[in-house]
């Protein structure tokens, strides 16, 4: 139920030959949403699957999905997903075949994959030439460039320091980007516009490399512009000329994925086809995909990144070895299920489509779902439980991989994301709608979430028109995001829908569900007149009702709500004058607080009678707390450096301390002149 793929792409993805025998057990060396996913093709193939976790992930969905499980450490992930010596430890207990690695394991382990290979266990993956060749990013850009694929200007050495760091950005020219050398997922980047810049680019870049990849290595490229991210899915066997190439020679690029939404170089939503792109620079693109893939003697499925610019020039930008977190679009355009060519080709048989075969069939969004505060510098990291949890899977071609479940954790020491949620169309406007609308059907409680973010991104008209860059976020929302601003309409239907929910709890509560108890005299009540608090403004709301519907009279005009009221369920279906809306409560109280979440955006209001908010301005209110003079971190995380100490005298903008979360590391700063 979690796939939209659909009939006619039968012949790819949905059948499985019992008869192509491939491994009988294979270990996944990997956690969350992809765990899940390799696990999911392993089990239609008929391959046993092994899971390693720490021990925080003890009872993590990918331990319960697969058939054994092994702790391997404590959290931190250097200790546990990263500790190659426990994991080739599992492997030989376990007795695995063949073993899917994730790629910072392999760019740190290449010895260890090798030794793993002699003694007959099969990496489900590129070989190690090719990860260390493509997971360096300096190496990578000189085998481009020798395989003749178009890259960025920039310095193609290890940076040594950060004097150096500003004497190579000085010879580049501003902007710069920072980066690491074997870094990945936007960790280990900052864009420098000027010499200060640099230096501080370089001590976080360099810092949070060491944490999440093993390795400090940086390099520096000059920073384009205005660009849109796009990839190229490829998929090749070795070809017969090269020294270690077999007999089958065969080579695939399985056309773009578009990922230019981004907040700090992560994707955010990632489409496929690219709306930019026409059919002679897709083939330009897919051909030095595949040349450069050659070059290192790739064979494994792999994504070849680009940036592209206005005048669509594209430039190299990385390749990783890896089956990355935006896949999903590719199978949905493709029909290959990309796992399983994978595993068939670490196993030795040959691809079976031509590259004529690879169409581009419909549209495909996904949108990445994270646990973290949009409204902070476009998403800080939460931390908590999921108390309730429910996908959209009710709704007809949308996927969603994730790998957590109602109950699941999201703590500090891994990477916040929630799901992937896929919507798949004939066409791009087909896609955007079931977005919007599986969306509106998410249910996530319990953390901060970026649905907000993500259906304000997807109903924009720049995005909607296809003008999209990676500075998209920055140039739409340059005072940071604030969630969906209402219109007249949009207002008068929320207000008319908190007004009915509130009506519709009232009548409820006069109910004795189940009881013979025969009421003294029966309440004939069919009006009310209300008073609703919302942001800065007050509105008086009168409510009527009418059979089973309620008429709501706001700023002098009627609408009409019909709907279930089943008030017990998570989200709540409500038709405003034939308008159809998803809509969400998230909590009330005694007080007439509630909140309800309306076109993805969650907003506070107050319902009270007319009487009650006549005297409710005799009540006090809580004063707010002072906090001029308090550094309070915007996330949790694990502080890492203290830059003072008390009595220290600091002015406003000078780091007091740094904190990491997510393996992203914050400076914080001081907000004003003092003494600490």
């Amino acid at each position: 139920s979690r796939w939209c793929l659909i009939t006619s792409y039968k012949p790819y993805s949905s059948v499985y030959d019992p008869n192509e025998k491939t491994f009988e057990k294979l270990l996944i060396a990997n956690r969350g949403e992809i765990a899940c996913r390799v696990i999911k093709t392993c089990k239609k193939m008929g391959i046993k699957t092994v899971a390693i976790h720490s021990d925080v992930d003890a009872n993590a969905v990918h331990v319960k999905m697969a058939d054994e499980a092994v702790c391997v450490g404590p959290a931190p992930t250097s200790k546990s997903y990263l500790n190659m010596d426990a994991i080739m430890e599992v492997i030989k207990k376990t007795s695995a075949q063949a073993v899917s690695l994730n790629e910072s394991i392999c760019c740190s382990f290449i010895s260890s994959l090798s030794l793993q290979a002699s003694e007959g266990v099969t990496f489900i993956g590129p070989d190690t030439h090719a990860i260390q060749a493509m997971g360096d990013k300096i190496e990578s850009k000189l085998l481009a460039k020798n395989a003749k694929v178009n890259t960025i200007p920039g310095f193609d050495g290890v940076v040594k320091d950060a004097d150096e760091a500003v004497r190579i950005a000085r010879e580049i020219g501003y902007p710069v980007m920072i980066k690491a050398s074997a870094g990945g997922g936007g960790k280990g980047m900052r864009i420098a516009w000027d010499d200060e810049e640099t230096r501080e680019g370089f001590r976080f870049s360099s810092q949070e490399a060491a944490s999440s990849f093993g390795d400090d290595r940086l390099l520096i490229e000059k920073f384009i512009d205005n660009p849109r991210h796009i990839e190229i899915q490829v998929c090749i066997i070795l070809i017969t000329y090269l020294v270690l190439a077999d007999k089958h020679g065969n080579a695939l690029w399985l056309n773009e994925r578009e990922c230019s939404i981004q907040r700090r170089n992560q994707k955010v939503v990632e489409e496929a086809p690219s709306t930019f792109l026409d059919p002679e620079t897709r083939r330009a693109m897919g051909e030095q995909a595949v040349a450069l893939a050659k070059a290192v003697k790739y064979s494994s499925a792999g994504t070849v990144e680009f940036l592209v610019d206005s005048s669509k020039n594209f430039y190299f930008l990385e390749m990783n070895t890896r089956l990355q977190v935006e896949h999903p679009v590719t199978e949905c355009i493709t029909g290959l299920d990309l796992v399983q060519e994978m595993i068939r080709v670490a196993k030795g048989y040959p691809l079976r489509h031509k590259q004529a075969d690879i169409p581009i069939n419909g549209w495909a969004v996904e949108c990445r779902v994270y646990a973290e505060d949009p409204y902070k510098s476009f998403g800080l990291p939460s931390i908590g439980r999921l108390s309730q949890y429910q996908e959209p899977l009710h709704l007809p071609n949308v996927r969603v991989d994730s790998g957590i479940q109602q109950g699941s954790d999201i703590s500090i020491y891994y990477d916040p994301m929630i799901s992937k949620l896929i919507t798949y169309g004939s066409n791009r406007a087909e896609a955007l709608k079931r977005m919007e609308e599986a969306l509106d059907n998410y249910v996530i409680r319990g953390v901060a979430h970026n649905i907000s973010l993500l259906r304000e991104v997807i109903v924009h008209p720049r995005f909607v028109q296809g003008d999209i860059s990676t500075k998209f976020l920055p140039e739409v929302y340059p005072d940071g995001f604030k969630g969906h601003k209402l219109t007249d309409l949009e207002r008068r239907e929320l207000l008319a829908t908190a007004a009915s929910l509130y009506v519709a709890e009232q009548l409820r509560s006069q109910r004795f569900l189940g009881s013979q108890r025969i009421p003294i005299a029966k309440s004939k009540r069919s009006s009310w007149e209300l008073s609703v608090h919302l942001g800065d403004g007050i509105y008086p709301v009168a409510v009527s009702k009418d059979g089973e519907s309620f008429s709501v009279e706001v700023d002098g005009m009627k609408l009409n709500v019909t709907s279930e009221w089943n008030l017990a369920s998570p989200l709540l279906s409500v038709t405003i004058d034939g308008t159809q809306r998803t809509v969400q409560r998230l909590s009330r109280n005694a007080s007439g607080d509630t909140s309800i979440q309306f076109l993805g955006t969650v907003y506070k209001l107050q319902i009270l009678t007319k009487v009650a908010a006549e005297l409710s301005k005799y009540m006090p209110e809580k004063a707010a707390e002072d906090t001029s003079s308090i550094l309070r971190s915007p996330m949790p995380g694990a502080v890492v450096a203290v830059s003072v100490k008390p009595g220290d005298m600091v002015s406003e903008g000078q780091e007091i301390c740094v904190i990491e979360a997510m393996k992203m590391q914050n400076s914080m700063v001081a907000a004003k002149t003092g003494k600490v």
